[in-house]
């Protein structure tokens, strides 16, 4: 019987939903767990958004989307907001790719820039997802490893030691899954310069950009005038407006790319559903209050998780600067970061995501979500508090 590639023998499932189902399992079967795996806003999408779609759905609009790369308004939209937001001047039928979710959108440009072989710098801690779909088209991920001792800040010096002949891209996400750190302007221009320096692409996944803290906005890569013809971005409705089950974002950038990531989407999805996407017209286009509101709730939760953290003996939390993530570490330990997500799994009964998952291998960090009700985030750290003597 014919078997898979050695390619699909390689890979597991995605580490986050792994554990998000681990902690699924558990309630089910009566325990009284805490699920903190997540990515997910703990948020209804608001529901002018909703009604948006149930109209779209009531006026018929359930076939394909024309152009397949995104409708016209949707487009528009998306070039709309990238001036207002950033500055930025985009072609909305050229410069613009329209995607059923951020994976798709990061797998279609990773195709469009990518030959076999080629590399992409990875800085780690990274979204789990980064080197898996470089290696799926047949790339070859390097990653960069930051520390929490130096605020998991880029390093020009360590970031030219990794570049090669081969390297074609970087990929840079800030506010960052899992630590919530906001490039500096040194970092920025930190990666400004290699990107000029090595002749690369720069992929700016920027799906936290509205969920940033303490007044810091975020900035995007492609808003630099002279790196901004190699600046992809990528972004999607999921985390701003609590939309992760309608499966929408986008790619925008240069019309080379765009455009040959416009063909694989044709050839694959073919294109997002014609329906959500005029929900995400009313999303763009409507009322911000929902997303601030929503911020400014992370925002108490940040303050209270990282006092919380650092209040429990032998584990530290840095500032945590944007998105909805805690990355604490148990500061002296003789164990790995899977041995320590398993024992406040099985102890305290909460679940993080083990900071193997996202490329760090000196320290024991584990990632939770704070995207969740306040008092299971109390109910979590007490918890986890009252064992934590386990975890040296």
């Amino acid at each position: 019987m014919p078997k898979a590639t050695r390619l699909a023998k390689q890979f597991t499932a995605s580490p986050t939903i792994a554990m998000n189902d681990k902690a699924k399992q558990l309630a089910a079967e009566g325990h009284a767990v805490i699920g903190l795996a997540g990515g997910e806003p703990d948020f209804d999408t608001p529901p002018h958004i909703v009604e948006a779609a149930v109209k779209a759905l009531r006026d018929g609009e359930t076939r394909y989307a024309a152009p397949s790369k995104g409708i016209a308004p949707l487009l528009e939209a998306i070039a709309a907001k990238s001036e207002r937001d950033s500055g930025l001047r985009l072609n909305p039928m050229s410069d613009i790719i329209v995607t059923p979710g951020g994976k798709l959108a990061l797998f279609l440009a990773l195709k469009a820039m990518l030959d076999p072989g080629d590399e992409v710098l990875i800085p780690a801690p990274y979204w789990v997802s980064y080197p898996s779909v470089v290696t799926m088209i047949g790339g070859m991920p390097v990653t960069i490893e930051t520390t929490s001792d130096d605020s998991y800040r880029l390093r020009l010096e360590q970031l030219r030691a990794q570049v090669t002949p081969r390297t074609k891209a970087i990929i840079i996400n800030s506010p960052s899954n899992p630590t919530g750190h906001m490039l500096s302007s040194e970092e920025i221009e930190a990666v400004a310069t290699l990107a000029l320096e090595a002749d690369l692409f720069i992929i700016s996944d920027e799906i936290y950009e509205k969920l940033n803290f303490d007044g810091r906005p975020a900035l995007s890569l492609a808003s630099i005038p002279e790196i901004a013809d190699r600046v992809v971005i990528l972004n999607g409705m999921s985390k701003a407006y609590a939309m992760t089950g309608w499966r929408l974002g986008w790619l925008a950038g240069p019309a080379e790319v765009i455009g040959a990531a416009g063909k694989f989407n044709s050839q694959t999805a073919t294109s997002a559903a014609t329906f959500t996407q005029h929900a995400a017209v009313a999303a763009l286009n409507g009322p911000q209050d929902c997303v601030e509101e929503m911020r400014q709730a992370y925002q108490e939760r940040r303050d209270f998780i990282v006092s919380g953290f650092n209040s429990i003996p032998n584990m530290s939390s840095p500032d945590i600067e944007g998105a909805f993530y805690a990355f604490p570490k148990v500061d002296r330990t003789t164990k790995s970061s899977d041995e320590v997500a398993n024992i406040i799994l099985e102890k305290a009964v909460v679940v993080g995501v083990p900071g193997s998952a996202f490329g760090i291998t000196r320290d024991a960090h584990i990632r939770f979500s704070f995207a969740e009700d306040m008092n299971k985030l109390r109910e979590a750290v007490e918890r986890i508090g009252a064992m934590a003597h386990l975890l040296a």
